[in-house]
């Protein structure tokens, strides 16, 4: 009998895909994507809210009941942390304990848990009033904690800031709110894991 996989997404609006179609979101185009690729795949669980820090994210999971294991994890959280001005030690208390209940909910496989880095807000419309340098400043003051947490545990992390900056001039990368992404983007977010996906079950 073939095994199906199951996939639990952790994370804020960027996990939801806020001002898309759920089904638009990377989780779900992933879910999609591997399944084109004959892998077997339940439909994502989404343990993800709008505005949702770190704090708010680790404080969820410690009073909700979910299944013990999953075959993959994602984390991607922490741009609230930023926007709030949240402090980077804070954030780095939290993303540890965040990583270890990710591979805790792998089964203990790091290779299981992928780490997605903070997109950057400060290239959309949104943000044109805003000092997008000291956003780009303090969004990769906290994705160096995301990256150095994800080589300690040994979980493997992918890079997704470079495409939203890269972004910032093409209107269809932008959701119809102004401030978070579109399909086009959550897709090429979505091969990235998905191809993570794929080398990890090789």
């Amino acid at each position: 009998m073939q095994h199906i996989h199951s996939y639990l997404a952790l994370g804020d609006s960027y996990t939801i895909g806020e001002s898309v179609p759920i089904y638009q979101s990377f989780p779900y185009i992933t879910t999609q994507l591997l399944r084109q690729e004959k892998i077997a795949m339940h439909a994502p669980e989404i343990v993800a809210k709008t505005g949702w820090t770190s704090t708010e994210l680790a404080e969820h999971l410690l009073h909700t009941h979910l299944n013990q294991h999953y075959d993959f994890v994602t984390l991607l959280i922490g741009v609230n942390n930023q926007y709030r001005n949240l402090s980077l030690d804070n954030f780095l208390n939290d993303f540890e304990f965040l990583v270890k209940k990710a591979i805790h909910f792998a089964a203990g496989k790091n290779e299981r848990v992928f780490i997605l880095s903070i997109p950057d807000w400060g290239c959309t419309p949104f943000a044109a009033d805003k000092n997008k340098e000291q956003i780009a400043r303090e969004i990769d003051a906290f994705n160096m904690v995301c990256k150095q947490t994800a080589k300690q545990f040994q979980t493997p992390f992918i890079e997704i800031t470079t495409e939203t900056r890269a972004f910032s001039s093409n209107p269809q990368a932008i959701a119809s709110d102004g401030l978070h992404f579109s399909f086009e983007t959550h897709m090429i977010w979505a091969k990235k894991l998905s191809e993570s996906i794929q080398q990890a079950l090789k």
